[in-house]
């Protein structure tokens, strides 16, 4: 899940602008716990889409 879309609950401010303290941490916590939480969803697709059609490369070539 990316912050980018979540509303704080201290401050009613979204989260990504790190208005308070509780947001400020918030943000902090999911830059760090996330892998792919910091790319955009067009991104993640086109991953997708990257890494379906490897797996269906290597299901033909082994056919």
């Amino acid at each position: 899940m990316t912050y980018d879309r979540l509303v704080c609950a201290s401050c009613a401010a979204p989260v990504s602008e790190g208005r308070c303290p509780v947001c400020r941490a918030n943000r902090e916590r999911l830059q760090q716990e996330s892998f792919l939480g910091g790319l955009n969803p067009m991104a993640l697709i086109a991953l997708l889409a990257v890494l379906v059609a490897a797996v269906a490369l290597l299901a033909h070539q082994t056919a």
